[in-house]
């Protein structure tokens, strides 16, 4: 039995399903900005379009009760999520205000900063910035060459950017509307610095001038996004009084005396970034629907576009029921579903841990993180790839602007980088999973221990002789690809081996003496491996959750065949590995190969209905590619074509 598409977008649509609701309607009175626009128009047309989110309130519900918010995190979080459908200069330039600004107000300032500032930025009457990155540090955080000095007699910091690599830059907001700017500068207070701290600073007066010793630069046309103004901003002994500090973690006396509830300096550092983890978890968020809306543009297409007769028949078929045609697109789709189901277990978390009045939990928090920059990178990765291959599927109509895909993929483009580049965010995550993994080996057993190390003996020795361990089945079992608990199996598999290997590569680093970078170096992609098993593990998980959580029994048994799919695909996309370490036979891998097809020829019936469950409003996607009845009969499927 076929669910309804109601039923579906329920399930998916999830908690906040109200939420997605209220910003489907409200988009809906949005229309998309002309591409014919200059850039200065742009800008200001989604200038425009951010304070006519403004004025709906929906911005406010993440922000606390007590300064006029709703105290709603994960509501706003998805809401944002939502805005992806449509104009994705309008989601960057909303984050960027309400998320990095406003929340990095909200969450690292005290009652000072919120009672002045806070209904002035939820109303977008206070445009502000978020002055991290550097010309010359940009994942680099914790060494940051921006400072800000104290000067006790005048009981103000100086901030200063000391050299041209200290410069902000690619800061959202900066170059046209922002009127003031979170900066992070190494805090100097009694010629003693005590590392990277936020402040408060004004960058432009009420008329748009720069204020006295701030320059501001634009960063002119980009490869996409250009309603959002980006720019540069360099500081000359700018003055700001000791109450810009944003004190939540650390504060400084009116002599000059610094003070912190976190003694330790990196401890401290990492405890400031995670509160701004919020930003990561929307930026995934947007590349997740950007995914949506290209696949329904590209399904859609693939429904009605018919190329080559049937001998049989003699009609021509569509290309969507082409295997090669499914084999683009489908498996692209129930990974999507399944980034998606990860996506809201972020939110929740986010919600649980950071919501008003919610009680402190560092570990929690910690493995926040760490999920966050994993789902980042992987979504928008994924977000990458499946819009570029969405455009190709489409052929010459999918290049055309007016058919949309040409623009999502330049403005998702840089999703990749920003909020953390996806390789640095994977190395963390590495990181946090080796620290884990030395506590966990610390707790076992004399015998246990003993074990483990014999185990990992025989894995080196295996990797050395190419002699493999057999695969971990029961006995008299076969290979059965469409078993779950197979599926998960093998990628837990793979993640444990990877994460026990790179910890075995790593071990000569604690020797004195050692070359650590070298050792580190030249583990760095077996990291970067382990880093991405882990977060396979983590979707499959939660895609499996939120299957069990769907009510309707047509929409669970839909959302399995799609989950193994995506399982698959998977294991197929490494089953190179799989045949090197002995998991897999040859013939096992083959009979992969052979369920993600079967199952690309089962969903076929159903994709039409996996993307209308997005609920994108109709008038995000309608552009010609759908519309223009030339796309039956003259438009052809590649740019050759289209020109020659």
């Amino acid at each position: 039995m076929t669910p309804s598409v109601d039923a579906l977008r329920s399930t998916l649509d999830g908690r906040w399903a109200d939420v997605r609701s209220s910003v489907r309607e409200q988009m809906s009175r949005f229309r998309p900005a002309d591409p014919d626009l200059s850039t200065e128009e742009y800008r200001a047309t989604i200038l425009e379009l951010v304070r006519e989110l403004a004025e709906t309130g929906r911005p406010h519900t993440g922000f606390s009760p007590e300064y006029g918010g709703k105290g709603d995190v994960g509501g706003v979080v998805t809401a944002f999520q939502a805005l992806g459908y449509g104009d994705l200069s309008l989601l960057v330039k909303a984050g960027v205000q309400w998320g990095l600004f406003g929340g990095a107000v909200q969450v690292l300032g005290t009652e000072r900063h919120n009672e002045r500032y806070l209904r002035q930025i939820m109303d977008g009457e206070l445009l502000g910035c978020f002055a991290m990155t550097e010309t010359g540090h940009g994942s680099d955080v914790q060494h940051l060459r921006t400072t800000a000095t104290y000067d006790p007699v005048a009981e103000e910091f100086v901030i200063d950017t000391p050299e041209p690599g200290a410069r902000k830059d690619y800061i959202g907001n900066a170059a046209r509307d922002g009127r003031m700017a979170v900066v992070f500068a190494q805090l100097v207070t009694r010629g003693e610095t005590h590392g990277v701290h936020a402040f408060l600073v004004p960058i432009r007066d009420e008329a748009g001038a720069a204020m006295p010793g701030v320059e501001i630069g634009d960063c002119g046309h980009k490869a996409g996004l250009n309603g959002v103004d980006n720019g540069r901003l360099a500081f000359r002994s700018v003055r700001v009084p000791r109450e810009a500090l944003l004190n939540r973690f650390a504060d400084v006396s009116p002599d000059g005396t610094y003070s912190s509830s976190i003694e330790n300096e990196g401890r401290r550092f990492f405890t400031m970034l995670g509160t701004l983890v919020r930003g990561r978890i929307s930026v995934a968020g947007g590349a997740g629907s950007a995914s949506q809306k290209a696949l329904a543009l590209a399904i859609r297409y693939g429904e009605r576009r018919r190329q080559f007769a049937d001998p049989g028949t003699g009609q021509e078929t569509a290309i969507l029921d082409y295997r090669a045609h499914q084999r683009k697109l489908l498996p692209a789709l129930a990974t999507t579903y399944a980034l998606q189901f990860a996506q809201d277990d972020l939110v929740a978390e986010m919600h649980r841990l950071q919501a008003p009045g919610a009680e402190p939990d560092e570990k929690a928090q910690r493995d926040l993180e760490s999920r966050a920059a994993g789902v980042k990178a992987i979504g928008t990765w994924h977000a990458t790839r499946t819009i570029q291959t969405c455009r190709e599927a489409c052929g010459g109509a999918g290049y055309l602007s007016e058919n949309l895909l040409p623009q999502l993929k330049a403005d998702t483009d840089v999703f990749t980088t920003f909020e953390g580049d996806n390789t640095v965010l994977l190395q963390l995550l590495a990181k946090n999973l080796l620290a884990d993994y030395g506590k966990s080996v610390q707790k076992l057993s004399p015998l246990g221990l003993a074990r483990f190390v014999g185990g990992q003996a025989l894995d080196a020795a295996a990797e050395k002789t190419g002699v493999n361990k057999l695969p971990r089945r029961l006995p008299g079992r076969g290979f059965r690809p469409r078993d779950r608990a197979e599926q998960r199996r093998l990628l837990a598999d793979r993640a444990e081996h990877l994460l026990a290997g790179v910890a075995r590569r790593l071990r000569p680093a604690l020797k004195k003496g050692a070359d650590q970078f070298a050792i580190f170096n030249a583990a760095q992609d077996h990291l970067l491996d382990a880093a991405r098993a882990h977060v396979d593990i983590l979707v499959l998980d939660a895609f499996v959750a939120g299957i069990e959580r769907a009510a309707d029994p047509s929409v669970k048994a839909l959302l399995e065949t799609v989950c193994d799919l995506h399982a698959l695909a998977t294991i197929e996309r490494d089953r190179a590995w799989y045949l090197e370490h002995g998991r897999l036979t040859a013939a096992e891998t083959r009979a992969v190969v052979a369920a993600v097809n079967e199952l690309c020829g089962e969903l076929r019936p159903h994709a039409r209905l996996l993307v209308d469950a997005f609920g994108i409003p109709e008038g995000w996607i309608a552009c010609p590619l759908l519309e223009d009845p030339a796309a039956e009969s003259g438009a052809t499927a590649s740019v050759p074509e289209m020109v020659g």
